[in-house]
């Protein structure tokens, strides 16, 4: 069985931990807090029960368990791996000190993947012996829900590192996509920011409030958006295609882009937008809403499953 290191316990390790355990993989996992690996199995283990009842794993939760194995030391953790998943703080200093003390005890031919969120590779491997093997496989929270990975490298990462871990994501379930270079924010982010920063430009120049942006999105885009992207979009939107909607929309559509300048999240807006959200869900109802998210999230994941490509 081959094994994967899964280093940092928190949200994001442990739903790794899930995601390449239920594939069979056997998962060894680290955190380098006392007690923070042990205390997420129990975490994990309400995950998978959740997954079963949803129908989303074949196996019983105790059988994936027992692929998990918390590590007591790092060197522990990555003995024996194939490959390397971190999760550690989302700071540079951190990280840096993190990989190369991967980089000391993996041997060359293990890949070592960054779960980050924003940092380039290029700022946490540069200096390293081994900097070819490093790469960022970036999820979207939460990774045994929402399948991609973004895959990013460095200009010095080895194209062959980049087609193995994208071969390992197919084959535990992800949906893997591969950027050809490095950006601020990687992919994923930079749309996801220009949605929200339009969002809060929306309440702030008085034109919806936040409960309608929402729905904007929630009952219009999103519908669409969670079967489709914003290309095959636009190409189904026109009866001549993507040339045919360019033709009819784009002076529209680049009107608007005109006047979307950059957005630095004032703070009359975000207290705002804040009040309006606290109102309609408490700080203490937080963990509750995400896990009725997670089971909503389950119920489509379930629902794509079954649908034709």
């Amino acid at each position: 069985m081959d094994k994967v290191a899964v280093v940092g316990a928190g949200l994001i390790g442990r739903a790794w931990s899930m995601v390449f355990a239920r594939a069979g993989l056997s998962v060894s996992l680290w955190d380098k807090m006392d007690g923070v690996a042990e205390g997420a199995m129990a975490r994990i283990a309400g995950s998978l029960a959740d997954l079963h009842a949803a129908g989303l794993v074949k196996e019983t939760p105790e059988v994936i368990l027992a692929r998990i194995t918390p590590a007591a030391t790092l060197a522990e953790c990555v003995a024996g791996a194939i490959h390397v998943q971190e999760n550690g703080p989302e700071r540079l200093s951190p990280k840096q000190e993190l990989f190369a003390e991967l980089d000391r005890l993996c041997p060359p031919e293990v890949v070592l993947a960054s779960s980050t969120s924003g940092i380039p590779a290029s700022e946490f491997t540069g200096n390293l012996p081994g900097r070819g093997r490093c790469l960022v496989a970036h999820p979207v929270n939460p990774p045994y829900l929402v399948p991609l990975v973004e895959l990013v490298g460095a200009p010095w990462t080895d194209p062959a590192v980049v087609t193995r871990t994208r071969a390992l994501m197919d084959r535990v379930g992800q949906v893997p996509v591969v950027a050809f270079k490095e950006t601020t924010g990687f992919v994923l982010n930079r749309l996801q920011a220009a949605l929200v920063a339009e969002a809060f430009r929306m309440v702030r120049d008085g034109v919806m409030s936040p409960a309608d942006v929402d729905a904007c999105v929630k009952d219009g885009l999103g519908l669409r958006w969670s079967f489709m992207g914003p290309f095959e979009t636009i190409d189904l939107n026109a009866p001549g295609g993507v040339e045919d909607y360019v033709g009819r929309f784009g002076p529209l559509m680049g009107g608007i882009t005109h006047e979307q300048t950059p957005y630095d999240y004032d703070a009359p807006t975000v207290e705002d937008v804040t009040a309006e959200r606290r109102a309609a869900l408490p700080l203490e109802r937080i963990q509750d809403r995400s896990a009725w998210r997670d089971r909503r999230l389950m119920a489509l994941v379930a629902h794509k499953r079954g649908q034709p490509g």
